[in-house]
């Protein structure tokens, strides 16, 4: 079960994280499946959120390689990130779904979206 202290706010060092390494086209990709898991799962909003959005936007990301006629090395490179981003998938999930609430926190997402796109983190 997720305890209250696991359930903290997006810190500096993931806006960053968000801003670095995500186009903007994935940043609302991620934005969306945030939006998503928060108003129909009913998933917390914490850090664990952004790691289950993240590495869903990786996924994503991963689906438009083509390993088609690719070395075998790279082909086994790509099969295992996949298989290792699904992993990580599948454990924020488990760690969502054990702190998810009675009734979706829609302001969660508010805050989230104004937090991630304006630059700050306060209410």
């Amino acid at each position: 079960m997720m305890r209250k202290s696991d359930m903290v706010p997006i810190g500096k060092a993931l806006k960053e994280k968000f801003i670095r390494d995500l186009t903007p086209g994935e940043q609302r990709f991620f934005l969306k499946k945030a939006r998503e898991a928060i108003t129909q799962r009913g998933y917390p909003a914490c850090e664990d959120l952004f790691h289950y959005c993240y590495f869903l936007t990786m996924r994503e990301r991963l689906s438009g390689i083509d390993s088609y006629g690719g070395e075998g090395y790279m082909r086994f490179l790509l099969v295992e990130t996949r298989r290792d981003t699904e992993q990580e998938i599948r454990f924020y999930v488990e760690r969502l779904e054990s702190g998810k609430g009675p009734h979706p926190d829609v302001m969660a997402y508010t805050l989230i979206e104004r937090a991630l796109s304006s630059g700050t983190f306060d209410k």
